[in-house]
């Protein structure tokens, strides 16, 4: 287990303010009780934050041609046809995975193939549960081209708590199905919108773990040359 880029400022920062805090209770409010309830709350606190910015290594050992594995750790909860106006401008299938605090924040690609497309949105900070909150909050939209030849969309959604979205992927990558896509900090979710042939491989409630969990199968897509 290992601590993602993203958290180290934030959990060194912590680290001093926490520290000069506690110094100064110990040394100002006698006797012991209050400093020792101080440094107790002071240690969940810190290990909260620790936990949150935990990054583990992972590999995907499957075959991942036509596959699609989970974006991020969390519960499923949404698997519903809708209209994708911004990148596959069709109607597809949303699958929607809601993640707390709790889990893990690092972001997979849920596939390999071209990334096509990188566009971040400012909006609000609605839970990131509801469902207009995938048209609504501040998000980051990945349009991408799998292996197979069919193409996807992934949107990162900042949450009530999440107020920083953070995009590695950008247009022309090659996308591997292990690599980090971004990081989303303090609860949120991810939405990936696959074609309306994917055979989903989850269901609803159903806990995902991020670049190793299946959620769908892609049918390759041909054009007529390949065809004839």
């Amino acid at each position: 287990m290992k601590i993602h880029h993203e958290g180290t400022n934030i959990l060194i920062l912590l680290f001093i303010v926490l520290l000069a805090i506690n110094a100064l209770v110990w040394l100002f409010l006698p006797p012991w009780i209050l400093p020792a309830l101080c440094s107790a709350f002071s240690l969940l606190v810190y290990s909260f934050v620790f936990n949150f910015f935990r990054c583990p290594n992972r590999v995907y050992h499957g075959d991942s041609t036509d596959l699609v594995v989970s974006s991020v750790d969390g519960r499923v909860v949404a698997i519903e046809r809708v209209y994708e106006p911004e990148f596959l401008k069709a109607e597809a299938i949303m699958l929607s995975v809601f993640m707390s605090p709790l889990n893990v924040h690092a972001n997979w690609f849920p596939t390999s193939g071209v990334v096509n497309y990188v566009r971040h949105h400012n909006g609000r900070f609605l839970g990131a549960y509801l469902p207009k909150s995938s048209t609504e909050n501040e998000r980051s939209t990945i349009g991408m081209t799998a292996d197979c030849g069919a193409r996807l969309t992934i949107r990162q959604i900042a949450g009530a708590m999440a107020r920083r979205i953070v995009t590695y992927a950008y247009e022309g990558e090659r996308a591997q199905i292990d690599a980090h896509l971004g990081f989303i900090k303090f609860g949120s979710r991810v939405d990936i919108y696959l074609p309306l042939d994917a055979e989903i491989l989850v269901s609803m409630e159903q806990t995902t773990r991020g670049g190793l969990t299946p959620v769908a199968r892609l049918k390759p897509a041909y054009n007529e040359s390949t065809t004839t």
